[in-house]
């Protein structure tokens, strides 16, 4: 069963995350720009406990305009779903993110796509 769609995208400003992040729950998010109403994914992320907030540390970075962003179930759901992100959308060669995504040191939490963490 594939995830949910991501919302948005959206311009990535505290107004607008505010808007339309309302729930404090993990998450997974995607930052890029937008042209002619094209969407341009450049970063995948994920928070283990308040998407909103994570993406409110991004704003003002000049590298990203908007975002797009969908609740995960839990935090390991968040991890699983950031992991599939970023393979699914060609890692750190077709991204700005420099490594796999991290799981926390305190889990065993696995990547449901690759072996990193036997």
């Amino acid at each position: 069963m594939a995830p949910p769609t991501m919302e948005g995208p959206y311009e990535l400003t505290q107004k607008n995350i505010d808007e339309a992040v309302g729930e404090t729950h993990p998450g997974v998010y995607q930052l890029g720009s937008l042209f002619q109403d094209s969407f341009f994914l450049r970063y995948i992320g994920r928070s283990d406990t308040d998407v909103r907030e994570a993406l409110k540390s991004w704003v003002g970075c000049d590298r990203y305009s908007h975002f797009r962003f969908r609740y995960s179930s839990s935090p390991p759901a968040a991890f699983a779903e950031e992991c599939r992100e970023y393979h699914e959308n060609g890692g750190s060669e077709d991204l700005d993110n420099e490594s796999h995504p991290q799981r926390p040191e305190d889990t065993d939490w696995k990547c449901p796509v690759c072996n990193i963490y036997k």
